[in-house]
């Protein structure tokens, strides 16, 4: 039997951070082996915000070294780039043709997103949902990992799936939610009741993959907690310990349960430091390896031609199935 084929994409741009590793990378290590895994570098969603063109190119590669540097494989993986592959482009046209502007205005993000843009509302930030459907159903994806804030996106690729395959046959693939129990969303160390960010303006909500040591032990140590001074993972009333307390249980790969007990009768210093060191434990052996990843730019140069032409091979096969399906004229 065929493996299930799953995808999941990164934006590029901004350093990668322990969210993204948590949440996302990290999960996707074990599903290599039992899945068809394609990864995506998003740099076409990152262009709705303004980007620094030298910088931009820079963060890409920087994050594909640090896919690698996290255990991606690319003998395993397929690893690209998402404006190499342009049938992302094309059925995202197509998809717009199907979805409604009433689906639309019900995104979050692009509200959230435009009040924190405010002097670039572009029609790319309105219609990021039906590009990140075209990503997803181009390669007859059945499982996406997601965090919560990316279901209703989802939510929308699937609609769109079922809605396309009413009117023209069983052409897409119905993808499925994959969300982890604990650390699809981690918090911001600042404001723990928002998700932490690689795009926050404050750099001590967020530790950053390549953070040295002292770095993430001062974050840590300045991070929101309250004044019970009780050691409990109670999201509700203490969300900065609770974020602490996922942190602590990822990173050491121990149960909630297990880090509570430990740290029994004990403060929150010894929470923070405790999960600092766990951290600083976590990213160690990424972070030695990521230096003579990056270092070779032909290397990764080449890993993101091979994962392009893997990707289009797929793509074009998806894309000429749909515009045959519409009666378009294909070559």
């Amino acid at each position: 039997m065929s493996k299930p084929v799953l995808f999941s994409g990164i934006q590029p741009s901004g350093q990668l951070m322990i969210g993204n590793y948590i949440g996302a990378i990290k999960p996707w290590l074990a599903m290599q082996d039992d899945h068809d895994c394609l990864f995506c570098l998003v740099d076409l969603h990152a262009i709705t915000v303004r980007q620094d063109p030298e910088q931009f190119r820079t963060q890409v590669l920087d994050a594909l070294a640090l896919y690698l540097a996290c255990g991606l494989d690319a003998d395993k993986s397929v690893l690209f780039l998402q404006s190499h592959v342009p049938q992302h482009c094309e059925l995202a046209w197509i998809l717009n043709c199907f979805a409604q502007i009433g689906q639309l205005n019900r995104m979050t993000q692009f509200k959230d997103k435009s009040q924190k843009h405010a002097d670039n509302i572009n029609a790319g930030l309105f219609t990021y949902p039906i590009l990140m459907a075209a990503d997803i159903l181009l390669y007859q994806t059945q499982k996406v990992p997601v965090g919560h804030d990316q279901k209703q996106h989802l939510e929308l690729a699937r609609d769109l799936a079922i809605r396309f395959n009413h009117y023209h046959g069983n052409i897409f693939s119905i993808p499925e939610p994959n969300i982890p129990e604990h650390g699809a969303r981690i918090m911001s160390l600042q404001d723990p009741s928002k998700k932490m960010s690689k795009s926050d303006d404050n750099e001590n909500s967020v530790i950053r993959l390549l953070d040295m040591p002292d770095i993430i032990v001062k974050k840590l140590k300045r991070s929101v907690t309250d004044s019970e001074n009780n050691i409990i993972y109670d999201p509700k009333n203490q969300p900065g310990v609770a974020n602490l307390l996922t942190l602590l249980a990822l990173a050491s790969d121990q149960s909630i349960a297990e880090c509570e007990s430990q740290l029994a009768g004990k403060g929150y210093g010894a929470l923070k430091t405790q999960t600092a060191e766990a951290i600083v434990a976590m990213l160690a052996p990424l972070q030695s390896s990521y230096q003579a990843i990056r270092e070779d730019e032909l290397a990764l140069l080449s890993i993101l031609q091979r994962g392009a032409e893997q990707a289009s091979q797929r793509a074009r096969h998806t894309l000429q199935k749909a515009q045959q399906a519409l009666g378009m004229i294909t070559l």
